[in-house]
């Protein structure tokens, strides 16, 4: 058996069952796959919370007195590490800007994910990026954030290939991301975004404090 990558953390929250979310899988006409969900409601977020998170997500947070990286809370037990490799040229964090993400869906190492990712869109409209393998975009990556009455709707979207190549994708996309994986993934990112009531308010309130 394959050793895990990290030690879960211990989390003063239940993390979101996957029945909270309306999921969907679909085949596009160019061979590509497409994953994506709709979240429960996410309650005392905000709109400018998510953006900032996303232009953060370096840093520590402390969670009953111990401190970690942002990102390890974000998810727990599957976040391995983040690292932003390419920042735009004035040092923020927005379209243009890489990102290595390394994480290990529902701690299965063989759904390890270890990609640059390359910003394209952040505001607050919603988040965009796609990951790059030797120079080529692979696939893309897209949340919405809508303001709702009891508060954030957030759903995002994971489209596996490139729309360039239908025998390409129909031939590497099921030994690389096949369907088990887009399952695992689905979990993943419900448990993922719903940790953001439990963490972000706070760590946005006391970032504007500083």
């Amino acid at each position: 058996m394959k050793p895990l990558f990290c030690e879960p953390i211990q989390v003063p929250w239940e993390l979101k069952p996957i029945s909270s979310a309306e999921t969907g899988m679909e085949a596009l006409p160019d061979g590509r796959i497409k994953f994506w969900l709709r979240h429960d409601v996410l309650r005392g977020v905000t709109l400018q919370m998510l953006v900032w998170w996303f232009k953060h997500i370096d840093g520590d947070i402390q969670i009953n007195g111990v401190t970690y990286p942002r990102y390890r809370i974000w998810h727990p037990s599957d976040h391995i590490r983040h690292q932003y490799v390419k920042r735009c040229s004035d040092g923020s964090v927005g379209p243009g800007a890489i990102m290595r993400i390394t994480e290990a869906l529902n701690r299965n190492p063989d759904f390890l994910i270890d990609n640059y990712v390359v910003i394209e869109q952040l505001d607050e409209s919603g988040f965009a990026f796609s990951p790059i393998l030797r120079g080529v975009k692979v696939g893309r990556a897209e949340y919405s954030f809508t303001p709702v009455s009891n508060g954030m709707l957030y759903e995002n979207s994971l489209t596996i290939g490139v729309p360039w190549s239908r025998i390409g994708n129909r031939l590497v996309i099921p030994r690389a991301f096949p369907k088990e994986k887009g399952i695992a993934w689905f979990r993943h990112n419900i448990e993922e975004v719903g940790s953001f009531e439990h963490f972000l308010p706070e760590l946005y309130a006391q970032a504007m404090r500083a």
